[in-house]
């Protein structure tokens, strides 16, 4: 064969590498904590139950009375263990989120995975030793110290934007969001099945478990062997960006990207004193409104479970799962969501749709007396991840870039600030100088500027620490 016919596929061929996926993660990881999630709190009900019914043999009491009391003791399991799990990340994701960006990407994400292995093999020596549930919160402990679902999250958005191009970064961040949806629909459907399948006290949930640490090995075998750091597969732009069209926006934020306005104020064109401080209130706005939303979906997700366990509902391990994975429907069901409201509405009304979202859901869960009730409540919520999504995409774009171009993308590739701070000089300085005595438009693009080849890092740092604190455990979160 000629070798102009093989030519013009080798440029195709770099960008299919499957060992620079980072979805078999992502897909395995979510499998063992929808499985991990609702095994826990199978094997929380179960301990309090038995032990419940022992100390009540002697004097009888109604069985609501019962049901209070195990409800009771369950909330107080929870309450104490979802403060461990979400306090003891705060520094140490920090500080691997660093370690990431100064040395390796992968840091984040195989630190993460083996605090996810260990928290996993807690719930299962617990089961297979019948150890007491309070050695649960020493396995919460144990994921914090390694980073918890921050430092994995942060890190697999910064793979993901360095193994897409700028113009499909958000399609790809969003697949991913869909994959972990769609692993953890499927891990919940199948997890009161495998609770049941060995009977007695000691064997309950031991398979369940078993599955769990299984998806979680592999989750960390595939990323210490298999999975490579992509290279960043940016395109340089063609020529300088002397309009207002500003590469890799599109839409309204055309003219609300931070570097294209000091850009014009550098080269003799400020702008008015008023159009500063809009971008600093509009980021503040989006921090506080993602806080309280936040806030609202916590407050509410950690009552379901202990609601569906008691009468009226009184679930079953097979139930429970059901449940569980009608809430893994929301990421898909916002996943279209995005992708219709965001060829008809602004950024704006589409958060202000996942919010009457699920809202209104959550208003109906208070009424819920039957089980069909329970599946219409969470139909109603079928767009409650999209403020989620919308706010951080936001955020990315309102953003300036050199505001977060501290750290390089790693050792190999990376740039120091005062290189780049170089490039950007060189860049404003030839803005200013007259077009005639400008290099030919060939030479300036063999050429390139500094500005372009340190854009991909900065655009993938900005999407992991907005990736990063949004989500946070939304996987877990939204499972109900």
């Amino acid at each position: 064969m000629s070798p102009e016919v093989t030519c013009p596929l080798r440029g195709h061929l770099p960008r299919f590498h499957p060992r620079t996926w980072v979805e078999p993660v992502v897909a395995s990881s979510q499998m063992a904590a929808s499985l991990y999630d609702a095994g826990l709190l199978l094997v929380v009900k179960a301990s309090y139950g038995t032990g419940g019914s022992s100390n009540h043999s002697a004097s009888p009491s109604p069985r609501g009375a019962l049901e209070d009391q195990q409800q009771r003791a369950i909330s107080n399991f929870y309450i104490i263990y979802n403060l461990v799990a979400g306090l003891s990340p705060l520094l140490f994701a920090y500080g691997l989120g660093w370690l990431s960006d100064r040395y390796h990407r992968k840091i984040s994400i195989c630190m993460s995975l083996l605090g996810f292995l260990l928290s996993r093999l807690g719930l299962l020596l617990k089961v297979l030793l019948d150890w007491p549930v309070e050695v649960l919160y020493g396995a919460a402990a144990l994921n914090g110290l390694f980073g918890g679902f921050s430092a994995f999250w942060s890190g697999v958005m910064a793979l993901g934007s360095l193994g897409s191009s700028e113009d499909r970064r958000s399609l790809r961040l969003i697949l991913i969001d869909l994959i972990l949806g769609l692993a953890g629909f499927c891990g919940s459907m199948a997890s009161g099945h495998l609770f049941k399948q060995m009977a007695g006290h000691s064997g309950q949930g031991l398979i369940l478990t078993a599955c769990s640490v299984s998806c979680a090995s592999f989750a960390l075998l595939y990323s210490l062997l298999v999975l490579k750091v992509p290279e960043s597969v940016a395109k340089p732009s063609q020529e300088l960006p002397t309009t207002d069209t500003v590469s890799g926006t599109v839409g309204t934020y055309r003219t609300l990207d931070p570097d294209q306005l000091d850009k014009q104020c550098a080269v003799g064109h400020p702008p008015s004193p008023g159009k500063a401080k809009p971008h600093k209130t509009t980021i503040a706005l989006l921090f506080v409104g993602a806080i309280m939303y936040d806030l609202a979906v916590v407050g509410t997700v950690d009552v379901i479970p202990l609601f569906v366990l008691r009468e009226p509902l009184s679930w079953n391990q097979v139930q429970v799962g059901y449940g569980m994975a009608s809430g893994y429907t929301i990421f898909i069901t916002s996943f279209l969501g995005v992708l219709v409201f965001s060829r008809c509405f602004r950024d704006t009304t589409m958060i202000m749709i996942g919010m009457v979202s699920f809202g209104s859901g959550a208003l109906l869960l208070a009424f819920v007396k039957e089980t069909y009730m329970f599946y219409i409540a969470r139909a109603v919520m079928l767009f409650a991840l999209i403020p989620v999504t919308t706010i951080r995409s936001a955020m990315s774009k309102l953003i300036k870039g050199s505001s977060y171009a501290s750290w390089p993308i790693n050792k190999s590739h990376g740039h120091h600030m005062e290189t780049s701070q170089r490039n950007e000089d060189a860049y404003l300085q030839e803005l200013k100088t007259p077009a005639t005595a400008r290099p030919p438009e060939d030479k300036r693009r063999d050429q390139g500027t500094g500005d372009q080849t340190h854009v991909p890092g900065r655009v993938g740092l900005s999407m992991t620490c907005f990736g990063s604190g949004i989500p946070g455990g939304w996987g877990k979160a939204f499972s109900w």
